[in-house]
């Protein structure tokens, strides 16, 4: 006949053992539970203003701004350089387009800190002295232009255009001003201005 005791003939004890094991295994859980959560990090407010040093038309410019500021409204609101017009404020118009190295973006969708230790050119560094950039003649050699409001950001555009050897064919040229809009439809004359200017911009 089986024994069912659950003492062994050395004496040893399995279920004195198995609760002790069980009770054992629940102390280190319910120290944890005890534990106080640690502290939240603290958050930082966005809106708190932060230091940035942008370099734009050759010039370094220290601001102190709010960390959500566009490069748009920096130049804008910050330097008094206006020429980079604020059109849809989404970056489907093209008019607030300005320069960043050699690649032309949309500044009201750029984050001032983003474009921090970067060389910024907007309109108003295209010239020198008292000559007009070769774009800028050419817009007003092939009236390019009726209203304007468009015009700076067609120019930076079209600059960038060039310089990435997008100014081959009209077609190119079409293709690739295209995220530029002009209300005013004076389109077949950009592109003349922007055939135009090319040679002396790829000259140097």
């Amino acid at each position: 006949m089986p024994d069912n005791s659950s003492s062994t003939p050395s004496g040893f004890d399995r279920r004195a053992f198995m609760a002790g094991a069980a009770g054992s295994a629940l102390v280190p859980i319910t120290a944890r539970a005890a534990a106080p959560d640690p502290p939240a990090p603290a958050v930082q407010d966005p809106s708190a203003p932060v230091d940035v040093t942008l370099n734009v038309n050759g010039k370094e410019r220290r601001l102190r701004i709010d960390a959500r500021t566009t490069v748009l409204d920096a130049l804008r609101e910050h330097m008094g350089l206006t020429g980079s017009k604020k059109g849809c404020d989404h970056g489907q118009c093209g008019a607030c387009t300005v320069l960043i190295g050699d690649r032309r973006v949309v500044s009201c969708l750029t984050l001032a800190l983003a474009a921090e230790g970067q060389e910024i050119t907007t309109i108003e560094g295209l010239a020198t002295d008292d000559r007009l950039h070769p774009m800028q003649q050419a817009f007003v050699d092939n009236d390019a232009f009726q209203c304007g409001y468009c015009t700076p950001g067609q120019i930076m555009s079209a600059i960038a255009c060039v310089k990435e050897g997008h100014a081959a064919s009209e077609a190119d040229i079409r293709e690739y001003m295209s995220g530029n809009i002009c209300r005013c439809a004076a389109y077949p004359n950009i592109v003349a201005a922007v055939k135009q200017a090319a040679p002396e911009i790829l000259k140097g």
